[in-house]
Formats: C-alpha cells, structure tokens, sequence
C-alpha cells in the first residue's frame, strides 16, 4: 500500500490530493477509463446498431485529441500544485503515447490474433481448400482498387503528394506493415507519412467496423441462416463439418495446465518469433508477416492439429473467448488513443486529407463485396469475413464475430489477410513512380 506520509513538504491534505491525483493522472488509470466508457458508449444503440467494442476505439480517440490540447495546461498546474513533483504520464514530452499505452496495444493485439488463430484452426485449413481461388482473388482486388483509388485521387489533386497518399492509403487500411514499407520508401518525408496514416487510421477502423454491420441490416439477413450457409460453404465434400469435428475428438491427452494458458503462451512467443522474421529484398522493400501475421498463423496451426504426440494443444473456449474480448479492447483503447494523438496533425492544416481516407477506405469495401456476393457466389459471412482480412482490419473482425455470433467467421478473414499484408508492402513502391 502507498504511504501517505512519503513526500516530502506537504501536509496532510495537500499528501492527499497529490496521491489522488497520481492516480488519476497516470496513465494506467486513463486505459482502464476509455475501456469503461467505450464500452458504455457501445452499448447506445440507433435504429438496432451500436458500435459494440468499437465504442472503445471512438473514445480513445476523443480522448487522443482532448489529452493533446490539455495536458500541457494541466501539467503546468499540477507542477505548480505540487513543486513539480508530478506530471500527468498519458502522453510523452514528444506528443507521443505512453509506454503503458503502448504496451496495453500490443498485449490487446497478441490475445486477441492468437485466439482467433486457436478458435479457427480446427475449421480453417478445409475452408480455405473449398474456396481458396476466391480468397486469393478477392485479396488481390481489395488491395489494387485501393491502390488504384489512391493513384486516382493523386493525379487530379495536384497538391497531394506521394508520400502523403500513400500514408493515407495505409492508415484508411490499417496497415502497420504497410506504412513502414512506405516509410522506409519516403525515407526523407517520414513524418508527413506518419502524420497522413494518423488522418486517415480513425476511419479505416470505424469505416470498416460500421460496414460488416450496416451490410447484414442493409441486406435483411437472418443471421441464423447465414451462420448455416457459412458451415456449408467451408464443409468439405463427403459430410458435415460439425460431425467431421467430433470425429476429430480423440482419446483424452496430457493437459499442461487446466486454463491453457501455458499453451497460449507458447503460442504467443511462437508467434512473435516467427512475425520477427524479415526478408530484405532491397534497402526500401523489407518484409515479414508481422506480430500480427505470426500470431495467426502458429495459432491456426495448434488450432488444426490439436496435438504434438500425447500433449494436447487445446486451449478451452471460456479462455479463448475472455482473451478475444478483452484483447480486442485493450488493442482499440491503444491504437485509438495513438490515433487521436496524430489526428489533428495533418487534418488541421488539409481537411481534405480526411475525406481521400473515407474513400481509400470504402472504394475497396465495396468492390470486394459486391465481387465475392455476385462472381463468386460467397456467403454474407464469408464475403464479410474476406473483406475484414483484405482490409487487414482486426477490430472489424472481432464486430463481425459479435454481429455473426459464430467464430467461423475468422476463416475467411486467416485467408485473405497474408495475401493483402504481401501486397500492401510492395504498393509503396508504385506509389513512388507518382513522385
């Protein structure tokens, strides 16, 4: 327990109100705030939609804007209060995130990647062999109408720069790997890479979160049959998937700990090291999969076997369904309140900037729905599933598991995900030929 008699100089009611504060003003206090209020924001619902978890990512991001207005202003009070003995820690000196920010946004992506990876697994690798073309084609052409969008919007806006664009273009996609790989190509222009992927991060989440729930209300979709044509389009030939499944239930096998959680470690790690790999095929075009690519594919990899000899790899579902929730929402609290904080950067000066994102990140959206809905025959939760990994958006495919109510779902999202995180690293470099 903190001891109220530490600090020296102050007396009592002043020892009090420095330690309140200290509380409230640290940084560990701000995460677990935005998760209170973002998911009382979700729970609002308009005409049947609510923003769910999402609510979180909203939030955070409002807070990322308010915190960099006020916290010089309150950090000039609170040294003055208290003879400069404490600060407010949300943000760093450099208008960046805290480390505990950070840190809550790494944490949040590695639970919730890995237990998508382990609840897919056992269906995964059968859903991709039934449809396989179809996720390598829609990959491809979610990321090139994108691309091509971008390219468009650059050549009539004569003030729009390519490195500006392709910013844009990898915020309103959510790609980290993709904005390094345009950072690396614009190496003499990083900040305004990193300030055009800010304007245009907050709509590439919402934008895509808001579509996997608008489309089943726009279609009138009774999810319950959806759920039954998902299982059907990822069932292989010669019988139903559920009973292929527990077919697949063997005898019992050796449990290294009752939660699994010593197995969702070693998943992690498995999946860190692997995402770490790097493959230099010149001094701008690096590439790896990314903690993100790592942890989903070692995760579907235990999820399909199940087993190494005797040793069982099974994670129950109450763990992997508490750790995709709360690791959905530590990621959005993260990433949302780093949006905010480089929102105004660019929007300030170039509003303009923000509408180019929305439509980076729509024009994609609906060319890849409408191809999966009417040239390759997909279901509503399929196609929706396959646009959430083309658009490589993790926070809309944790909505689209909570709207579908079926983690089935995260197939078609494992599948189409690589093929989009491949291409967005290169299209930087045709970005370039613009400048």
């Amino acid at each position: 327990m903190t001891n109220l008699f530490l600090t020296a100089g102050l007396n009592f009611f002043q020892e009090m109100g420095f330690q309140l504060c200290k509380v409230i003003f640290s940084d560990l206090f701000g995460v677990f705030l935005i998760l209170m209020l973002g998911y009382l924001f979700g729970r609002i619902k308009i005409k049947g939609v609510s923003l769910g978890s999402a609510g979180v990512f909203i939030i955070a991001l409002v807070v990322g804007i308010v915190i960099q207005k006020v916290q010089p202003s309150i950090n000039e009070g609170l040294s003055s209060a208290f003879d400069g003995k404490l600060s407010m820690g949300w943000m760093t000196s450099a208008g960046k995130a805290s480390t505990a920010f950070s840190t809550v946004k790494n944490i949040g992506l590695a639970l919730f990647v890995t237990s998508v990876g382990l609840i897919a697994g056992p269906k995964f690798f059968r859903n991709f062999k039934s449809k396989a073309v179809a996720y390598i084609v829609l990959g491809v052409v979610i990321i090139a109408s994108s691309t091509l969008s971008c390219i468009i919007v650059t050549l009539c806006d004569p003030t729009l720069d390519a490195a500006t664009a392709s910013g844009l273009l990898m915020g309103s996609l959510t790609s980290t790997p993709g904005f390094s790989a345009a950072q690396g190509v614009f190496a003499e222009q990083k900040e305004i890479v990193a300030a055009a992927n800010g304007a245009a991060y907050p709509f590439g989440v919402l934008g895509v979160v808001l579509f996997v729930q608008l489309m089943p209300k726009i279609m009138r979709a009774d999810m319950a049959m959806e759920r039954e044509l998902l299982l059907k389009q990822g069932a292989p030939k010669g019988g139903d998937i559920d009973e292929i499944a527990e077919v697949k239930e063997e005898k019992p096998r050796f449990e290294l700990d009752k939660f699994g959680l010593c197995v969702f470690s070693i998943t992690v790690i498995l999946g860190w090291l692997l995402g770490a790999i790097s493959l230099k095929f010149s001094e701008s075009i690096i590439f790896n999969l990314t903690s993100t690519g790592g942890y989903l594919i070692v995760g579907l990899l235990f999820g399909h076997f199940g087993h190494i000899g005797k040793l069982s790899l099974r994670v129950p579902d109450s763990t992997l369904k508490v750790f995709r929730e709360f690791g959905l929402v530590l990621f959005l609290a993260g990433s949302g309140f780093e949006g905010g904080l480089a929102f105004l950067e660019l929007v300030g000066s170039k509003p303009i900037v923000f509408l180019y994102g929305v439509i980076f990140t729509l024009v994609p959206m609906l060319v890849g729905f409408f191809i999966a809905k009417y040239c390759f025959k997909l279901c509503l939760l399929n196609n929706l599933g396959s646009i959430t990994g083309g658009m490589t958006s993790t926070p809309a495919l944790g909505s689209l598991i909570s709207v579908s109510e079926s983690e089935d779902v995260a197939s078609a999202y494992a599948a189409t995900y690589p093929i989009a995180l491949i291409l967005l690293v290169i299209v930087p470099q045709f970005m370039n030929l613009l400048a």
